[in-house]
């Protein structure tokens, strides 16, 4: 059994372990996705909520706006909680859509309405939803928590 211990230990060292500086180029001739230049990503220091919320007031403006009457279908209520919030944008990963849609959602607690993106996830419909931090800001609910939200689709 010591002779066991002994030869993994003496293996373990035979192991080439890049060190943490080491130089992590992709080998010549392999292509590596490139970051888009237009990219509303948060900063990489981002700390706080506003650091994060990396949407414009046109952008703002355009979520709060009014709906037009018959152009959507209540798609159901689901549970909301918040989503990455690196992810920029203003949308809701759900299951109570089966494509990537424009939509609405309305905070029962608030009574606040968003326009928003809808994606769909691969849940049951009472599985809950992921809703984007600028999205959250707008509802006027907390950051934390789980928030009942009804559901529009167009």
């Amino acid at each position: 059994m010591r002779r066991l211990l002994i030869l993994v230990v003496l293996l373990s060292a035979c192991a080439e372990i890049a060190p943490p500086d080491a130089d992590m180029a992709p080998p010549e001739g392999m292509t590596r996705p490139m970051p888009r230049p237009d990219s509303d990503a948060p900063p990489s220091g981002a700390r706080t909520a506003d650091a994060f919320d990396t949407t414009t007031d046109a952008e703002r403006a355009a979520a709060l706006s009014a709906t037009v009457p018959g152009t959507e279908a209540r798609l159901g209520r689901t549970v909301a909680t918040l989503g990455s919030p690196a992810d920029p944008g203003l949308w809701l990963e759900t299951p109570l859509t089966d494509r990537v849609r424009p939509g609405r959602v309305v905070a029962v607690a608030s009574g606040e309405s968003v326009k928003l993106e809808l994606r769909p996830i691969d849940a049951p419909p009472g599985a809950g939803s992921r809703i984007s931090l600028p999205a959250v800001r707008l509802l006027n609910i907390g950051l934390t928590g789980l928030h009942d939200l009804d559901v529009f689709g167009q």
